[in-house]
Protein backbone atom coordinates (compact mmCIF):
# COMPACT_ATOMS: atom_id res chain seq x y z
CA UNK A 1 0.00 0.00 0.00
CA UNK A 2 1.36 3.40 -0.97
CA UNK A 3 2.06 6.22 1.46
CA UNK A 4 -0.74 8.40 0.09
CA UNK A 5 -3.26 5.57 0.47
CA UNK A 6 -2.09 4.89 4.05
CA UNK A 7 -2.56 8.57 4.95
CA UNK A 8 -5.98 8.66 3.27
CA UNK A 9 -7.10 5.56 5.21
CA UNK A 10 -5.74 7.01 8.45
CA UNK A 11 -7.72 10.22 7.89
CA UNK A 12 -10.84 8.25 6.99
CA UNK A 13 -10.74 9.25 3.35
CA UNK A 14 -10.04 5.76 2.03
CA UNK A 15 -12.42 3.05 0.95
CA UNK A 16 -15.43 2.86 3.26
CA UNK A 17 -16.73 -0.59 4.09
CA UNK A 18 -20.49 -0.95 3.53
CA UNK A 19 -22.71 -1.03 6.61
CA UNK A 20 -24.15 -4.40 7.54
CA UNK A 21 -26.93 -5.07 10.04
CA UNK A 22 -25.56 -8.58 10.52
CA UNK A 23 -22.87 -7.22 12.84
CA UNK A 24 -25.48 -5.94 15.29
CA UNK A 25 -27.95 -8.83 15.34
CA UNK A 26 -26.40 -10.26 18.51
CA UNK A 27 -27.00 -7.10 20.56
CA UNK A 28 -29.80 -7.48 23.11
CA UNK A 29 -31.64 -4.52 24.51
CA UNK A 30 -33.40 -4.38 27.85
CA UNK A 31 -37.16 -4.37 27.46
CA UNK A 32 -37.71 -2.37 30.63
CA UNK A 33 -35.74 0.66 29.44
CA UNK A 34 -37.61 3.96 29.62
CA UNK A 35 -36.66 7.65 29.68
CA UNK A 36 -35.85 9.23 33.04
CA UNK A 37 -38.88 11.51 32.78
CA UNK A 38 -41.18 8.50 32.46
CA UNK A 39 -39.55 6.78 35.45
CA UNK A 40 -39.99 9.95 37.50
CA UNK A 41 -43.64 10.27 36.47
CA UNK A 42 -44.31 6.68 37.54
CA UNK A 43 -42.61 7.27 40.88
CA UNK A 44 -44.67 10.42 41.48
CA UNK A 45 -47.85 8.64 40.46
CA UNK A 46 -47.10 5.81 42.90
CA UNK A 47 -46.61 8.34 45.68
CA UNK A 48 -50.02 9.85 44.93
CA UNK A 49 -51.71 6.45 44.67
CA UNK A 50 -50.61 5.60 48.20
CA UNK A 51 -53.10 8.22 49.45
CA UNK A 52 -50.20 10.22 50.80
CA UNK A 53 -50.90 13.96 50.82
CA UNK A 54 -48.85 16.12 48.48
CA UNK A 55 -45.87 17.71 50.18
CA UNK A 56 -44.22 21.07 49.66
CA UNK A 57 -40.70 21.35 51.03
CA UNK A 58 -39.04 24.69 51.85
CA UNK A 59 -35.26 24.65 51.37
CA UNK A 60 -32.88 27.49 52.26
CA UNK A 61 -29.53 26.38 50.87
CA UNK A 62 -26.44 28.06 52.28
CA UNK A 63 -23.91 26.61 49.84
CA UNK A 64 -23.99 24.80 46.52
CA UNK A 65 -23.45 21.44 48.23
CA UNK A 66 -27.06 21.69 49.46
CA UNK A 67 -28.19 21.01 45.87
CA UNK A 68 -28.33 17.32 46.77
CA UNK A 69 -31.10 18.03 49.27
CA UNK A 70 -33.11 19.96 46.69
CA UNK A 71 -32.67 17.17 44.14
CA UNK A 72 -33.59 14.43 46.60
CA UNK A 73 -36.87 16.08 47.63
CA UNK A 74 -37.82 16.94 44.04
CA UNK A 75 -37.12 13.41 42.77
CA UNK A 76 -39.31 12.03 45.58
CA UNK A 77 -42.22 13.95 44.05
CA UNK A 78 -42.33 16.92 46.42
CA UNK A 79 -42.77 20.47 45.24
CA UNK A 80 -39.74 22.44 46.45
CA UNK A 81 -39.69 26.11 47.38
CA UNK A 82 -36.05 27.17 47.20
CA UNK A 83 -34.92 30.42 48.87
CA UNK A 84 -31.40 31.35 47.71
CA UNK A 85 -31.34 34.75 49.44
CA UNK A 86 -28.76 33.55 51.96
CA UNK A 87 -26.25 32.54 49.29
CA UNK A 88 -23.56 34.48 47.49
CA UNK A 89 -24.70 35.62 44.04
CA UNK A 90 -22.38 33.27 42.14
CA UNK A 91 -23.45 30.23 44.15
CA UNK A 92 -27.12 31.24 43.96
CA UNK A 93 -26.83 31.41 40.17
CA UNK A 94 -25.30 27.93 40.07
CA UNK A 95 -28.05 26.62 42.36
CA UNK A 96 -30.80 28.05 40.16
CA UNK A 97 -29.11 26.59 37.06
CA UNK A 98 -28.96 23.21 38.78
CA UNK A 99 -32.62 23.44 39.77
CA UNK A 100 -33.64 24.41 36.23
CA UNK A 101 -31.79 21.39 34.83
CA UNK A 102 -33.32 19.13 37.46
CA UNK A 103 -36.83 20.35 36.67
CA UNK A 104 -36.29 20.04 32.92
CA UNK A 105 -34.80 16.56 33.23
CA UNK A 106 -37.73 15.29 35.30
CA UNK A 107 -40.43 16.98 33.15
CA UNK A 108 -41.22 19.46 35.91
CA UNK A 109 -40.87 23.21 35.86
CA UNK A 110 -39.23 26.00 37.80
CA UNK A 111 -40.85 29.35 38.42
CA UNK A 112 -39.64 32.45 40.19
CA UNK A 113 -42.22 33.34 42.82
CA UNK A 114 -40.37 36.21 44.54
CA UNK A 115 -36.94 37.82 44.59
CA UNK A 116 -34.46 34.92 44.99
CA UNK A 117 -37.27 32.44 45.74
CA UNK A 118 -38.11 29.71 43.24
CA UNK A 119 -40.71 26.96 43.02
CA UNK A 120 -39.76 23.58 41.54
CA UNK A 121 -42.98 21.81 40.64
CA UNK A 122 -43.25 18.20 39.46
CA UNK A 123 -45.10 17.55 36.21
CA UNK A 124 -48.42 16.58 37.80
CA UNK A 125 -48.70 19.68 40.01
CA UNK A 126 -50.60 22.56 38.45
CA UNK A 127 -49.47 26.06 39.36
CA UNK A 128 -51.93 28.91 38.79
CA UNK A 129 -51.02 32.58 38.80
CA UNK A 130 -53.89 34.85 39.74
Amino acid sequence: MGAVRKVANYLGLGVVEPYSDDEYDDVEYEDDWMPASERAARRWQQAQDESEPARIVMVRPRKYDDALTVGQHFREGCAVVMDVAGMATAEATRMVDFAAGLAYGCDGRIERIADKIFLLAPAEIEVSVI
